[in-house]
């Protein structure tokens, strides 16, 4: 039988996703901010030297393509956390390219002027600027003011061979013709990768694709580049709970660099997830990146930064593949009794937990059937008398919730010593 037959995808139905390739400097790819942006989280907690380094080798072997490493602006501390990270990425031969924030001032790109001439390797410099009216209006700034700011900080960092990402702050709530003109001047000074951001978490996805259309066709196009030398980094947040659907949105509209962190962990409400954005684009079929490293990451990452897990967060939470209810436990019972691992990842599911080093569980609680009892029972290796199937039955049904492990086998227990 062929497996797709089982599953009618309203996915597919009129859409379709195509990316050409002499458009685009390369791939979709990744920028990971987890230890950047991640830790203006008012509730994260700063990892120590050794945890960012265990994070880092999860990046890599995630497959994700850029890191952003921290602030040099925020003093020594942080520059000696970077410069460490860039060590580590050298010494083991990483694919992934290393990064840093840096505001429009020529004292934070300094330091990453030191580390490239120190390491030898290309260090990503972030450097961001507010454009919106609302940011203007409250920092007394004008677009004459901006594009001067930003022309002395880049042409400082073009001049000592540091590339640049120009970032411009709320791009989502700033004026088209102020975005046109500080992105054009930008690549006019030899910045090739801009970085569209929706700062305040304001954006909808069809704001998204409105705004990534206006960059193609009227900012790159129009100034006179080829889209294919211009590389296009999309930068979300949380605030509105649309982190994931406007990645997916950006890339749909042509975006070449997706950003996000571990959770989602960031300022306020946070930035957009990058592991669920990492999820969707892996089943839509758009990254084809070995993913079963994923939930370790992520693991990892609310242990070091204190980030919280609930257990119903999309994928990786406790409850993501866990069943104590008895419909739909009989189903995946019924599916793992053939045999059949990818029909039981999907019968309730809409992610194959497999895909990213998981498995469905089976609970016992006051909505099981037998039939969670009875796998219960037979997987850890206790013969189900019909007796005992009762009893738990019994007990199950008193619960106020799904019980675990160490309960069930208290009841067993009980039961053997009434018996």
């Amino acid at each position: 039988m062929d497996e797709r037959s089982l599953i009618h995808d309203w996915n597919l139905v009129d859409y379709e996703y195509s990316r050409d390739a002499n458009n685009h400097p390369h791939g979709v790819w990744f920028d990971d901010e987890t230890l950047r942006d991640g830790l203006q989280s008012p509730s994260a907690l700063n990892p120590s030297i050794e945890q960012k380094i265990e994070l880092l080798s999860y990046m890599e072997r995630l497959g994700i393509q850029k890191v952003d490493l921290g602030l040099p602006g925020a003093g020594p501390f942080h520059r000696s956390h970077i410069d460490a990270m860039i060590s580590h990425i050298i010494e083991n031969d990483y694919q992934i390219r290393p990064g840093a924030a840096v505001r429009t001032l020529m004292g934070d790109i300094e330091p990453l002027v030191e580390m490239q001439e120190k390491h030898g390797v290309p260090i990503q410099a972030s450097a961001f600027l507010g454009t919106s009216p609302i940011r203007q209006f409250t920092e007394g700034w004008t677009m004459e003011k901006l594009v001067s700011t930003m022309e002395k900080a880049v042409s400082y960092a073009v001049e000592n061979d540091v590339p640049v990402m120009f970032v411009t702050e709320d791009t989502t709530r700033s004026k088209p013709e102020d975005v046109k003109l500080i992105y054009q001047r930008a690549m006019d000074l030899g910045v090739r990768r801009l970085c569209v951001c929706d700062t305040c978490g304001h954006v909808t996805p069809n704001g998204v694709k409105q705004l990534l259309s206006y960059i193609d066709e009227e900012v790159i196009k129009d100034g006179g580049y080829q889209r294919r030398d211009i590389e296009v980094n999309w930068h979300g947040h949380q605030d509105r709970g649309l982190g994931v659907a406007n990645n997916i949105a950006a890339v749909e509209a042509g975006a070449d660099v997706l950003h996000g962190t571990a959770l989602g962990v960031g300022e306020r409400a946070g930035n957009a997830p990058l592991d669920q954005t990492l999820v969707n684009l892996s089943l839509m079929g758009i990254i084809e990146n070995d993913l079963t490293l994923l939930n370790e990451y992520v693991h990892k990452a609310n242990e070091y930064i204190k980030v919280p897990l609930p257990r119903n967060y999309p994928v990786f939470g406790e409850d993501a593949f866990e069943t104590g209810t008895g419909v739909h436990a009989s189903a995946v019972i019924k599916a793992m009794r053939k045999g059949d691992h990818w029909l039981a990842d999907r019968v309730y599911s809409g992610v194959p937990a497999a895909d990213f080093g998981l498995q469905q569980v089976i609970r016992v609680g006051h909505m099981s059937g037998r039939s969670n009892i009875l796998w219960w029972l037979e997987q850890n290796g206790i013969e189900a008398t019909d007796e005992l199937v009762a009893h738990l039955f019994e007990v199950a049904k008193s619960q106020p919730r799904n019980m675990e492990n160490f309960e069930i086998e208290q009841a067993i227990a009980e039961f053997n010593e009434s018996a």
